[in-house]
């Protein structure tokens, strides 16, 4: 099942991640050129959150089952002074499911407003402050809170 998951997860997070720019470029686009809410606009929300949610929920499970994260729990004393393990057992989850309910929130908020310019400038606040978390939330090899490499 671990390994399974871990292959799920490398594709949903970069589904995550592109449709999030995606959805992101679409608002910008409709909202300082006075578009109208299109379809495809539409869509972009509703996939980018459809993906950030299946992302949640296989991070949820990932997080259970890492040995990194077990090990935190279980040695939390010393766990604390290693910045990595620090990063992934007490930081990353929170930081994750925080950008998850902010684009959440966009996404319900955008499907409700009558004006389309209202959609877009709901999406593009809301969508760019979930992408600000993610990006401080992923370990980065230059991140000052956990580094790792690019490619494992």
């Amino acid at each position: 099942m671990y390994p399974a998951l871990l292959s799920i997860h490398s594709i949903v997070r970069w589904l995550v991640l592109l449709s999030l720019v995606y959805a992101i470029y679409r608002a910008a686009r409709g909202y300082f050129s006075h578009r109208p809410f299109a379809r495809a606009d539409n869509a972009a929300r509703h996939w980018t959150a459809t993906f950030a949610h299946i992302q949640l929920l296989v991070g949820m499970l990932l997080y259970t089952q890492s040995p990194v994260v077990k090990y935190f729990w279980n040695n939390t004393k010393a766990a604390l002074q290693q910045r990595d393990i620090t990063f992934f057992g007490a930081l990353h989850l929170p930081l994750m499911m925080t950008a998850i309910v902010l684009l959440t929130i966009g996404s319900a908020m955008a499907k409700r407003k009558k004006e389309d310019r209202e959609k877009f400038r709901t999406m593009l606040l809301w969508f760019t402050l979930a992408l600000s978390l993610i990006l401080v939330a992923i370990p980065w090899p230059f991140s000052p809170l956990a580094g790792r490499p690019y490619i494992r």
